[in-house]
């Protein structure tokens, strides 16, 4: 899995996994925001994959 180069809003985090997953990178946004609202550690997941999860080689296409 790699973060996305073309998906990014922030740290191209949820465009990675939308990649990763066939998924519109929309609907993975809106599902980590509603999930996110329940208390729990997902910020530090979300800063953990930013940090550890590498940014797409360029010219790298999700297929």
């Amino acid at each position: 899995m790699y973060r996305s180069r073309e998906h990014r809003i922030l740290a191209g985090v949820c465009g990675g996994i939308a990649d990763k997953t066939g998924m519109p990178p929309t609907l993975v946004r809106i599902l980590w925001l509603l999930l996110s609202l329940i208390p729990g550690p997902l910020w530090v997941v979300y800063v953990a994959m930013w940090i550890l999860v590498p940014e797409a080689p360029k010219g790298y296409r999700a297929a």
